[in-house]
């Protein structure tokens, strides 16, 4: 699982920045960091990219979501590059440049701990272009459906055949309260699980398993590495501990002010909550606008 820091923040407060003219890229996380409360895209952030666009600043939304979810969101908006699936699949210029399989055992144990578990869960395999679940859950369905738009609905989740990039679990109920029963711990159904792979709770329901090399800050240096980009001209917003190797490569890191304590603790800002358009006020104040 992923370390979560303890050390007091020594965050400052976004107020105190001043417009960043050597700013090159704007990484987002999206759910409780640049989406409102009921997942909508805050209007002002809209009248922001094309600013951002005109001055060769590249957006890149870095989410737990899949491509196809990133795509319909904001593809009519210019928007080329993304972190999807957690970092798993990587897209520059609409393509995917990379990706990074589980291995099928994993896959295979994180079936069996699912559903062998009395625990009320949901399961989705990630590929790259489809996600694909068994559960005829229909409040579960709608709550992937957020997340996962290319979502096929199969009868058995053992018969996928393409590369999985991420398996993730849905809990009805907290995910870091569940991982253990599952994943993590003495206790585990499945141990190898978290032995071979990164087990991150990505959201308060959602548990992730993706491999260990495998995460948006990874994801994040490539990516710069692509686009000639460092720290130095980097600025990354995120809110939940799967933003938490992603922060640490952004100089202009910022935590939501609803962030989990781990991230707040890791970024070198603070920012005004998700409720409050925090990612807009934070993003006028760096472009001077």
């Amino acid at each position: 699982m992923t370390d979560t820091p303890t050390a007091p923040t020594t965050s400052t407060s976004w107020r105190d920045l001043t417009p960043t003219p050597d700013l090159g890229l704007v990484v987002l996380d999206m759910d409780g960091t640049l989406l409102r409360a009921d997942g909508s895209v805050p209007d002002g952030f809209w009248d922001l990219l094309p600013v951002m666009q005109d001055r060769d600043i590249v957006v890149v939304p870095a989410s737990g979501r899949q491509h196809a979810t990133l795509h319909d969101m904001f593809g009519d908006h210019g928007i080329r590059t993304y972190l999807a699936e957690n970092g798993t699949v990587v897209v520059h210029d609409d393509e995917v440049v990379a990706t990074s399989p589980l291995s099928d055992d994993t896959v295979q144990q994180c079936i069996s701990a699912v559903r062998g578990t009395d625990r009320r869960l949901g399961l989705v395999i990630c590929t790259p272009e489809v996600a694909y679940v068994e559960s005829t859950d229909h409040e579960f369905l709608d709550e992937a459906a957020k997340y996962y738009h290319s979502l096929e609905q199969i009868d058995d989740l053992t018969t996928v055949d393409a590369p999985v990039v991420k398996v993730a679990v849905f809990c009805f109920g907290s995910a870091e309260d569940a991982a253990p029963g599952l994943f993590t711990g003495e206790d585990a159904a499945s141990p190898e699980v978290e032995n071979n792979n990164a087990v991150v709770i990505s959201g308060a329901n959602w548990i992730d398993i993706m491999r260990t090399d495998a995460n948006k800050g990874a994801a994040l240096r490539d990516l710069q590495k692509e686009l000639g980009a460092s720290p130095a001209d980097t600025a990354v917003f995120g809110d939940y501990l799967n933003d938490l190797e992603m922060i640490g490569e952004g100089d202009l890191s910022f935590a939501m002010a609803n962030a989990h304590p781990g991230i707040t603790a890791a970024a070198n800002y603070t920012a005004p909550a998700n409720t409050e358009d925090g990612v807009v006020q934070v993003l006028r104040r760096l472009l001077g606008v």
